[in-house]
């Protein structure tokens, strides 16, 4: 029963990042800031948003962002906000435009061409061979015999 527990509490333990005092009062606003937050990245952990995260600077970030939606700001006010603070690296999902294309595409198509690549050196035919010379079945012959 207790490693039931202990299973549900770390299954749980994401919901717990966005604590009570931080909460918006308005369920709307609320709703928006946690939308929001979902795709902005910690800049701790790397790999989770800052509402998954229990990091501190997490915590001021929701705190942030949250403060920008209450003052008036839309969603993409809101996150310009955080990206003009922290760059690029704070979206969970960069942007698909621009210079950002290159990023986008350089790994499948580098993929495509170790594709080429490979096909190519496979199916190249083999050199055919020539065989030996006489000089060289003569050595083989000398070295066999002894």
């Amino acid at each position: 029963m207790r490693r039931l527990a202990l299973i549900l509490c770390m299954l749980a333990a994401p919901l717990w990042a966005v604590e009570p005092d931080e909460m918006l009062d308005d369920p709307v606003l609320e709703e928006r800031a946690r939308t929001i937050s979902q795709g902005l990245r910690c800049p701790v952990c790397q790999n989770e948003s800052i509402d998954e995260s229990n990091a501190a600077l997490a915590k001021e970030l929701r705190i942030v962002l949250r403060e920008r939606i209450v003052a008036g700001d839309t969603d993409a006010e809101a996150v310009n906000f955080m990206v003009s603070r922290y760059g690029e690296f704070v979206l969970l999902r960069p942007d698909t435009s621009g210079a950002n294309l290159i990023l986008w595409f350089a790994a499948p198509a580098l993929f495509l061409v170790a594709l080429g690549v490979g096909w190519t050196a496979i199916r190249r035919k083999p050199v055919a061979d020539e065989g030996l010379s006489d000089a060289e079945k003569a050595e083989l012959e000398k070295i066999l015999r002894s």
